[in-house]
């Protein structure tokens, strides 16, 4: 399943989100969600018919290994 970015979070079919136990109860939670064609979907929790960012796999796991080397701690500052 091809899945184009902008696309409306909730109108993916079969996707399984699952929200970061950090942001639960605050209401500042992202949800990802693997997509079956491959690729991971990203939508903010409080708006689930807004607008999803859809990323390959590559571009999670370097978003990902960014967020462990810390490249991008100034931003929550």
């Amino acid at each position: 399943m091809q899945t184009n970015k902008g696309v409306v979070a909730s109108g993916i079919p079969g996707a399984v989100r699952v929200k970061s136990s950090a942001g639960v109860g605050n209401g500042n939670c992202v949800e990802v969600a693997a997509l079956a064609g491959g690729g991971v979907a990203v939508r903010n929790a409080r708006f689930p018919d807004g607008p999803a960012l859809v990323f390959t796999t590559a571009e999670i796991e370097a978003f990902i290994d960014g967020v462990k080397y810390g490249e991008f701690d100034h931003l929550a500052e």
